[in-house]
C-alpha cells in the first residue's frame, strides 16, 4: 500500500493540534475519514436528500437504491448468505442489545447460563448482565491466561448443557487479542447454544466471512472502519431472525396496524423502526468501497507491520508495563502503563505534541480489574499511520516519563 498517497485523501490528517502535525493513534476508538466518504454523504445531502422506501417521486426512489444498496455492499462484504440477514442499528452497542433483549429472552430460562470473557467492552457484557436479571440466569466468563488469550480448553471447560448464549469479543478493544471465533463457534454449537460475536475491533482491520465463521450474530459500527458515526450492522442467520420480536416500533417496520394491534413486515425492515440512517448507509457504502480498494488483507499485513515496530520500539522504554499478547499475535493496538505517570497526564502530554491517544478505562472496568490497573493508555494503528509517526510517538513517551521523573 502507498500509504503517502492514502494519507492525501484523509483531510484531518492535514490539522494541527497544539501548534504540531496531528498523529492520529485513536483509531479503536473512532477511525478517521476519507474524502470519498465525506463526498458521498455530502451528494446524498446536497442531490437526493428524502426518505426511503414510502416515496415514489424521484429523489425517494434514488436514497431507497442508495440505502439498499449499501445493505447489499455490506452483506457481500461480510459474506453474508442473504441481505435479509443485514440489520441496520446505531453502532454496535445498539445490535448487541437488540440480540440481547429480544432472542435473549426468547431462549434463555430460567437457571440457564451465559458465557462471556473478562475482556468484553461494557456493551458486551452489561447487556447480558442485565438478560441474566431478567431471567435468573447466570453469567459464566472463560478463564483468561496470563497473557490475556483463552485457550480452546478453556472454552470447552465451561460449557454444559445449561449454557444458551456464548457473547464473546472478536478482537479485544484493550488487549488486542484475536479469538479464535471459528473454534468457539464450532465449540458453542456442539453445546446446542448460539453465539453472539462483538466484531467492532475486527471488521475493520481484517476479512471477515460470517458464514465461514459460522457465527449465529455479528455485531459491528461504521465509525471503526472508516464511516461516520450513527450506524452498525447487525448480521444475523435469517432463520433466527425470523423468530426474534423486534424492540422498537413505528415507522417503515410496521405491516398494518389496528386499533389495539399490529403486526411486523418482513427482514430485514422489522427491526429498523422509525426514519433509518440513510446518508450514514451511504457513507458506509463508500467506507467499505475504499477498503475493499486497498484490500482487507493489505491492510491487515500492514497493521502488523505498524504494531510490531511499535511494540519493539516500547518494550525498550524502561518502566513500561505492555498488557496482552506478544507483537506476533495482537491486533493493531497496545496498551500500556508508564510507571509514575497516571494515564490521563501521559494523554494530555502527548496531547501537547499533537498525538492523540486513548486514556481510562476503555470502556472494560472487569478487563482493567483483572489487569491490576485502574487505568491505562491505548494506542491504536490504522492503514493511515506510518512508522515515522511511530518514532515521534516513541520520542514523545521518552521526554513524558522524563519530566514526571525530574526531581523538582
Amino acid at each position: 500500500m502507498d500509504v503517502n498517497k492514502i494519507r492525501q485523501d484523509f483531510p484531518i490528517l492535514a490539522e494541527q493540534v497544539n501548534g504540531k502535525d496531528l498523529i492520529y493513534l485513536d483509531t479503536s476508538a473512532t477511525s478517521q475519514s476519507p474524502r470519498q466518504v465525506i463526498d458521498a454523504m455530502n451528494d446524498y445531502y446536497e442531490t437526493y436528500n428524502s426518505n426511503v422506501h414510502r416515496g415514489v417521486h424521484t429523489l425517494g426512489t434514488k436514497a431507497t437504491d442508495a440505502y439498499e444498496k449499501a445493505r447489499m455492499k455490506v452483506r457481500s462484504f461480510i459474506n453474508a448468505l442473504r441481505f435479509e440477514e443485514i440489520i441496520y442499528t446505531r453502532g454496535t452497542t445498539a445490535a448487541i442489545n437488540l440480540v440481547a433483549r429480544s432472542f435473549g429472552d426468547m431462549v434463555v430460562e430460567d437457571g440457564d447460563e451465559i458465557v462471556v470473557t473478562e475482556m468484553e467492552h461494557h456493551a458486551n457484557i452489561v447487556p447480558w448482565q442485565q438478560l441474566a436479571k431478567r431471567k435468573n440466569a447466570k453469567l459464566v466468563f472463560i478463564p483468561m491466561e496470563e497473557d490475556g488469550t483463552i485457550t480452546l480448553d478453556s472454552v470447552k471447560s465451561v460449557m454444559s448443557d445449561k449454557t444458551k448464549i456464548v457473547a464473546i469479543t472478536h478482537v479485544s478493544n484493550v488487549l488486542g487479542t484475536i479469538n479464535d471465533i471459528k473454534e468457539i463457534a464450532k465449540i458453542t454449537h456442539e453445546h446446542g447454544a448460539y453465539i453472539a460475536v462483538d466484531g467492532a475491533q475486527a471488521v475493520p482491520h481484517m476479512a471477515v466471512d460470517v458464514q465461514d465463521l459460522d457465527v449465529d450474530f455479528y455485531s459491528f459500527s461504521g465509525h471503526k472502519m472508516l464511516g461516520p458515526t450513527g450506524i452498525g450492522i447487525l448480521y444475523g442467520k435469517a432463520d433466527l431472525l425470523d423468530k426474534m420480536e423486534p424492540i422498537e416500533y413505528g415507522g417503515d417496520m410496521i405491516d398494518y396496524v389496528y386499533k389495539t394491534d399490529a403486526t411486523w413486515t418482513d427482514l430485514p425492515v422489522k427491526f429498523e423502526a422509525g426514519t433509518p440512517m440513510i446518508a450514514e448507509a451511504v457513507g458506509l457504502h463508500a467506507a467499505i468501497d475504499y477498503l475493499e480498494e486497498l484490500g482487507l488483507d493489505n491492510i491487515h499485513d500492514y497493521e502488523q507491520t505498524l504494531v510490531g515496530y511499535a511494540y519493539d520500539k516500547m518494550s525498550e522504554i524502561e518502566g513500561i508495563e505492555i498488557y496482552g499478547p506478544d507483537k506476533d499475535n495482537r491486533a493493531g493496538l497496545i496498551t500500556f502503563n508508564l510507571t509514575g505517570v497516571h494515564p490521563h497526564d501521559l494523554a494530555t502530554a502527548l496531547d501537547s505534541e499533537g498525538i492523540a491517544v486513548r486514556a481510562g478505562h476503555h470502556c472494560a472496568q472487569p478487563l482493567m480489574k483483572w489487569c491490576n490497573a485502574h487505568s491505562t493508555a491505548r494506542a491504536s494503528f490504522y492503514l493511515y499511520n506510518t512508522k515515522e509517526e511511530i518514532d515521534q510517538f516513541i520520542e514523545s513517551l521518552e521526554k513524558t516519563k522524563e519530566f514526571f521523573s525530574y526531581e523538582f
